[in-house]
């Protein structure tokens, strides 16, 4: 073979080299660029809460009923966390109350108070501890300016009673074994009754507080001079009444007679 022809084979398959790297090149080019791995990023560690521990009678104020406070008022009554620790130290170990019965009850006294830059009236409650042996009242008291005279009914009238506060350290164990020093005011009338209650039944409670009097002086009270006398006859029992200042005996003692025979 001539020089010449092998020098022009020898370009030619240079040039299919280079036509066949730059379509391997283009190739490659064409190849979808691997994605790029995302960076993991470390997760900020929480700071641990604390909590405060719960005083031992922190909710006594909240379970004490507020005796005649308006019903739409109650929510508001607890909108806010009175500090009532004064209460709390008293029953403590050197604080007045402390190892004595009480018996408590709430209220409200709604004063015009600045709050969030303005002045709005707030129910601020009143909590009352009365130092007794025994319950000192079994007795609401129902007044108003609006009534011509007060008007005294029974606490369970109006479903009210004193019950026996427990204190937060002592509620996991057994009621029948406490023995206890703290009695509140409840009341167990249901809020969604009322708009079934009438509205004379349902100002009473607006209006009343508890009727206290002075069982350890008897002899300042007014003694009743009435007797109530029961006869065990058949076929049912009679009833009689005898006012020992206004009746005669022999006259009442007749009629009582009279009574008995004709049962």
């Amino acid at each position: 073979m001539k020089k010449g022809a092998k020098r022009k084979a020898a370009s030619q398959k240079q040039e299919e080299n280079e036509v066949k790297a730059s379509q391997e090149s283009q190739k490659e080019n064409l190849k979808p660029l691997p994605k790029a791995k995302r960076a993991k990023t470390s997760k900020p560690q929480s700071q641990p809460e604390f909590f405060e521990d719960k005083r031992n009678l922190e909710d006594l104020w909240k379970a004490a009923f507020p005796v005649g406070t308006e019903w739409d008022q109650l929510d508001s009554v607890y909108q806010f966390n009175w500090n009532f620790s004064n209460l709390e130290d008293a029953f403590e170990e050197g604080g007045k109350l402390y190892g004595k019965k009480v018996y408590l009850f709430g209220c409200t006294e709604p004063q015009l108070v600045p709050y969030k830059g303005e002045n709005k009236v707030i129910c601020i409650p009143v909590v009352v501890a009365v130092v007794s042996p025994f319950p000192p009242s079994d007795k609401i008291g129902i007044n108003s300016v609006q009534r011509e005279a007060e008007e005294i009914v029974s606490m369970k009238q109006m479903k009210m009673d004193w019950v026996p506060y427990i204190p937060l350290e002592k509620r996991d164990s057994q009621v029948d074994r406490l023995i206890f020093q703290i009695f509140i005011l409840s009341c167990t009338q249901r809020r969604v009754a009322l708009k079934q209650m009438k509205i004379d039944r349902l100002k009473k409670y607006e209006y009343c507080l508890p009727y206290f009097y002075q069982p350890l002086k008897e002899d300042e009270l007014e003694q009743s001079t009435e007797v109530q006398i029961i006869f065990p006859a058949e076929p049912k029992p009679v009833f009689c009444e005898f006012d020992w200042e206004l009746d005669e005996l022999e006259v009442r003692l007749n009629s009582f007679i009279i009574m008995l025979l004709s049962n």
